[in-house]
């Protein structure tokens, strides 16, 4: 197959058009050091894939809240430095960017309008934003406006729409490239999906029939494989992979691999993996400053890391509630690091899952693609109560 080249946003050549999704609670700076480790090699050279921190709210930024602040922070040698920020208006989003812009803290502003979660659809954020195509082109243009002083890309990543009979990409894609956005990520899911049933990417080659700027798929990517199937089917200029990659940061070794034409695949053992879990561990509590809660943050991951391997039931509930470095590192010895790759069982879909539901909105947010008055307040309230993180 035609493998896509180096994917370009504004000034910044990303060599492996790969993307490292936004995911709340994962894309930390110790997760992303994680993944440029594999994905590069070393974690000096971070521009082979495109790491994206996970997403800040344009108030909870803008009020320099000790947490928000966390979540913007970046490793020395991370380049490009990519926040997802998520806004509900057009001037607190410009005045956040302005923020990110003049105090150097990124080098690429990717907008969140493809959350889900009901406590953001309900207050028309997220997912459900685009329908509002003027507060939609707003936002996307306050932020462009903002951050082309600085010669800082835009791109935007959003759902197909709210459901099927109010579907939203399209147009919204059309916006955001009139907005002079660098690129359009597509999760080729509905709001109303969530992250269950199956990833249209169908809906992936259409986008890209549609846009002039580039296009990125999202959905289902699990291995490299899916990666160069998605590329091949939709003629996408490159991917964005979330859940595929939970416990498992060794893919992006795979999908560098796979987008240089190489059939070479990472395959650890049981030992490598153990000695991947104590390195992101490690990261975590050296991101926190606090050993023990960098050590609560990771017991999230121990489930992915061990999917598919034979670790024993007590051994993993033991893992769960590993409060210490010196702890996990006795536990994970227990391991036995001769244990081979499983395969089957250990590919495939991770993370959060989820049967299709009806999404929760502002009530006649359907009526029509206008805001009225009380979604107007509604909307407003939503940035406020939003910035909390």
């Amino acid at each position: 197959m035609n493998l896509p080249p180096p994917l370009t946003l504004g000034r910044h050549t990303i060599d492996v058009p790969v993307v490292l999704a936004p995911m709340a609670g994962i894309t930390n700076r110790a997760f992303r050091r994680l993944c440029r480790e594999f994905g590069s090699g070393s974690v000096s050279d971070g521009a082979d894939c495109l790491y994206v921190s996970e997403m800040v709210t344009a108030r909870a930024l803008l009020e320099r809240r000790p947490e928000t602040m966390r979540l913007v922070e970046h490793d020395p040698g991370e380049r490009p430095r990519a926040v997802q920020l998520y806004s509900v208006d057009p001037v607190t989003a410009a005045a956040a960017t302005r923020l990110l812009v003049e105090d150097d803290i990124a080098d690429h502003v990717d907008l969140n309008f493809g959350c889900p979660v009901p406590k953001v659809t309900r207050k028309g954020g997220g997912a459900a934003l685009p329908w509002k195509r003027d507060l939609f082109a707003g936002i996307v243009t306050a932020v462009v406006r903002e951050a082309d002083r600085a010669e800082v890309p835009v791109t935007v990543k959003m759902r197909m729409g709210i459901d099927t009979d109010h579907l939203t990409y399209l147009e919204a894609g059309r916006i955001a490239e009139r907005a002079g956005v660098t690129a359009v990520a597509l999760h080729a899911r509905t709001a109303s999906q969530y992250y269950g049933g199956q990833a249209d990417w169908s809906a992936i080659a259409a986008l890209k029939e549609t846009l002039s700027v580039p296009v990125l798929g999202n959905g289902d990517i699990w291995s490299a494989e899916d990666a160069l199937a998605m590329v091949a089917r939709t003629g996408c200029d490159g991917v964005v992979v979330g859940r595929g990659c939970l416990g498992r940061p060794w893919l992006f070794a795979d999908l560098a691999a796979a987008f240089r034409g190489s059939g070479e695949r990472v395959r650890p053992g049981l030992g490598e993996v153990a000695t991947t879990m104590r390195r992101h561990a490690g990261y975590l509590a050296e991101f926190y400053g606090d050993e023990g809660r960098g050590c609560r943050d990771f017991r999230k991951h121990i489930a992915w890391y061990l999917k598919g391997f034979r670790a024993g039931q007590q051994l993993r509930d033991a893992l769960a509630l590993v409060d210490s470095l010196t702890r996990l590192d006795e536990l994970l010895a227990r391991l036995d690091p001769s244990v081979p790759w499983p395969g089957e069982p250990a590919e495939g879909p991770r993370g959060r899952t989820g049967t299709a539901r009806r999404v929760a909105l502002p009530d006649g947010w359907l009526d029509t693609p206008d805001l009225s008055e009380a979604q107007r307040a509604l909307v407003a309230q939503a940035e406020v109560d939003a910035s909390g993180g």
